[in-house]
């Protein structure tokens, strides 16, 4: 039976109707069209689905729609500032060549930028323990983890990480 959902999505409240089964993945990118977020495995492994749901990095296929109720819900297309701007995260994966195909990217960042945010003073293997529920099947890892490392430094120089309203008053 249809339900309203109501969230917070990048700075802006959106409406929408769903299935009382729609996954927040599926409702951010069938219902509103913010198709950064990736559906990897539908099995929580792969976190290309990672988003942050009230300041928390979560896989968004291990959750309903309808439980994000009222819920503030970050994506990648989120992070960057209105002008575009990047994160410092996205730049440093830019400079620091942490991607490839690029499928896992949006969740490698969003879990990154979590794990920055906890993790003031990262090493190298924090990072790599912290990305464990990320898969990429592509690289190596070795320059997501200097991409993450870099990103997270610029976090803590205060390039900082902009907040979805601040992102909606610009």
């Amino acid at each position: 039976m249809p339900t309203t959902v109501t969230m917070t999505v990048n700075g802006k409240t959106v409406s929408r109707e769903v299935e009382e089964r729609t996954l927040l993945v599926n409702f951010l990118r069938d219902k509103i069209g913010l198709t950064g977020t990736h559906v990897g495995c539908d099995t929580s492994q792969c976190g290309a689905c990672v988003v942050h749901l009230d300041g928390n990095a979560i896989k968004s296929c291990s959750i309903l729609a309808v439980q994000a109720e009222g819920a503030s819900v970050t994506t990648i297309e989120g992070l960057a500032a209105a002008d575009g701007t990047l994160h410092p995260m996205q730049a440093a994966f830019k400079e620091h060549h942490g991607l490839q195909c690029g499928y896992c990217t949006p969740g490698m960042v969003m879990s990154a930028v979590d794990l920055a945010k906890r993790n003031p003073s990262l090493t190298e293997q924090q990072v790599r323990q912290g990305l464990e529920g990320n898969i990429c099947r592509c690289t190596g890892y070795h320059n997501i983890v200097k991409a993450v490392l870099a990103g997270a430094d610029a976090m803590q120089a205060g390039a900082g990480e902009r907040q979805p309203a601040e992102m909606a008053a610009d």
